[in-house]
């Protein structure tokens, strides 16, 4: 059965009882930080605005669309029970 063989995927398991590795300091924390943040694209002040306008505006259409589907059930359910 499947069960009872071991292979090399368990013995990988049983050495997991080591020690973690030992915590880096603060300073070599924020070095890191700020080394990841320098490969960032940042994007450009028209792309910025772009971005930002197409995301309000997906916000606004999906606020229209759940409040007219509320305004609709609310009609309903008073239609309804009245």
């Amino acid at each position: 059965m499947a069960t009872e063989t071991r292979g090399e995927a368990a013995a990988k398991d049983e050495g997991r009882d080591k020690p973690a590795s030992k915590r880096t300091g603060p300073a070599l924390f924020v070095r890191q930080v700020v080394a990841e943040l320098r490969k960032v694209i940042w994007p450009t002040r028209r792309e910025l605005i772009t971005y930002t306008t197409v995301s309000l505006v997906f916000v606004l259409v999906m606020v229209a669309l759940v409040s007219g589907v509320d305004w609709v059930l609310q009609k309903g359910v008073l239609a309804l029970f009245t």
